[in-house]
């Protein structure tokens, strides 16, 4: 009986730290370092950061914290980290400075598709570093044209966009979108030469990134308001909205972007009638219609292309792409068109270090993974995997989990509180996971994840909420 009761204590206690445990332990400026404060009184509880927590925060006299507090009072606050710092990973698994051991359900943000330090990578990044890294585009180098040609051939191999002609590659996501939005406007000034065909329409809920044009694309007031004004001609609608594209798509409209699915947002995926709604629009009114597959296309939908599962008639003109094209390296792309391609002269846009030799290589390689049967038939069982243990979770906690949204390995848990307690309570127990929306939970993993990997985060996941909900 002493025992038990003991142990209803103990697992009190730790449900109680989980739902006040702070957020930002780690200060975000500065001037928030030197104060007393910051780590040091941000870990104190016994309880939490003791033996009962595979994972504990580093403490105050950790070699993270002595780390972090030199470096934070010379790096812009820009982010507000959680205490661990990474230095090594390897497949789905990293590990930080103390050699703690984490399960990652983040894949860097959707980027590292084919696991941390993936050795094919690795082999490539090292060869082309000691051939040539950067010639500038005043050159040719035998590697950007290659992966140009890549992204062609197999953007029509797998039933993507059957207009895709041409390719532009840059260095992100953000920049990716930016020439996208250039590109549409120079179709519209060269359809209206008056200059009144301007707009750009984009969706509520959408990223499409922080640059100042992808940002007005960005209806989100928290990332657009301290920049105001945005670039005008950017008008929003909302996601999914059929009846509505007649009315917010015009004759003014030289182009729309939209995400096929949305991860920013909160994981939530067009419908089949939207996105034919939105090409039919966009091919009455003569505009251009982008998809940002940033983040959901290269595999992690099951398709080589997320829009690959939409009707073939809803395909675009533009079609954008970054985050896993690289798998960690920085690079980007935008897919044009014939038509939207024959507006675009030399000097129209351009890039210092887009389609240098090492990242166009390292993502030449990347594409050969992304693209092979071994990956993308593997999708959709995986997925299902974390259906099965999802539905288990809200079963388990009806009051807390509302929907489950996604596809393929770009999946939400739709919370009906704030997640972040959930995210520092499974990190502390060896699980990274990430937020977006409104209190949603976003699960895009590396794509070589296991099906016992995706048993043990869930797992993990499942004690996490337990400490905080029940």
């Amino acid at each position: 009986m002493a025992l038990r009761l003991s142990t209803r204590r103990l697992a009190a206690s730790l449900r109680v730290s989980r739902v006040n445990y702070p957020s930002t332990r780690f200060a975000s400026s500065a001037s928030a370092v030197l104060k007393e404060s910051s780590l040091a009184q941000d870990v104190q509880d016994p309880i939490i950061h003791g033996s009962a927590l595979p994972n504990p925060d580093p403490p105050a006299s950790s070699k993270t914290a002595t780390l972090v507090n030199s470096h934070i009072p010379f790096m812009v606050p820009t982010y507000v980290r959680p205490p661990p710092m990474f230095e090594r990973g390897k497949g789905c698994y990293l590990w930080d400075v103390e050699n703690r051991k984490y399960l990652d359900f983040t894949a860097g943000i959707a980027v590292v598709a084919l696991g941390h330090s993936e050795d094919g990578v690795s082999t490539v990044i090292a060869e082309q570093a000691k051939q040539l890294i950067h010639a500038s585009n005043l050159y040719y180098n035998p590697y950007t044209g290659l992966l140009s040609k890549q992204l062609i051939q197999l953007t029509h191999a797998t039933g993507g966009m059957s207009g895709a002609a041409k390719t532009f590659i840059c260095n992100s996501g953000s920049e990716a979108n930016e020439a996208a939005i250039k590109f549409a406007r120079k179709v519209g000034k060269s359809l209206s030469p008056s200059g009144s065909k301007f707009e750009i329409v984009s969706f509520h809920n959408s990223f499409h990134g922080r640059t100042m044009g992808a940002l007005s694309a960005t209806p989100n007031p928290k990332y657009q308001k301290p920049f105001s004004p945005m670039v005008p001609g950017f008008r929003y609608g909302t996601f999914n909205d059929v009846e509505a594209i007649h009315d917010l798509v015009t004759e003014d409209t030289c182009g729309v972007i939209v995400e096929p699915i949305q991860g920013e947002g909160g994981v939530n995926v067009a419908t089949p009638e939207f996105a034919l709604a939105l090409r039919k629009r966009c091919t009455e009114v003569g505009a251009v219609l982008i998809y940002d597959e940033i983040q959901c296309g290269l595999g992690r939908t099951g398709k080589f292309w997320a829009h690959a599962g939409l009707p073939k008639e809803a395909q675009p003109d533009i079609l954008t792409t970054a985050k896993a094209l690289g798998n960690g390296v920085p690079i980007g792309a935008t897919i044009v068109n014939d038509f939207v391609c024959d507006h675009i002269k030399t000097g129209d846009h351009g890039t210092t270090f887009g389609g240098n030799p090492l990242a166009s290589r390292v993502a030449s390689y990347v594409l050969t993974r992304l693209s092979s049967p071994e990956i993308l038939d593997s999708i959709p069982a995986k997925e299902q995997a974390f259906r099965k243990h999802f539905a288990t979770l809200q079963q388990r906690f009806p009051e807390h989990i509302a929907e489950i949204r996604g596809k393929g390995l770009i999946l939400g848990l739709q919370l009906n509180s704030d997640p972040t307690p959930i995210i520092t309570a499974a990190r502390e127990r060896g699980l990274l996971v990430i937020s977006c929306g409104t209190n949603t939970l976003r699960f895009v993993p590396p794509l070589i994840i296991s099906e016992a990997e995706i048993e043990e985060g869930v797992t993990i996941l499942g004690d996490a909420m337990e400490a905080v909900w029940v």
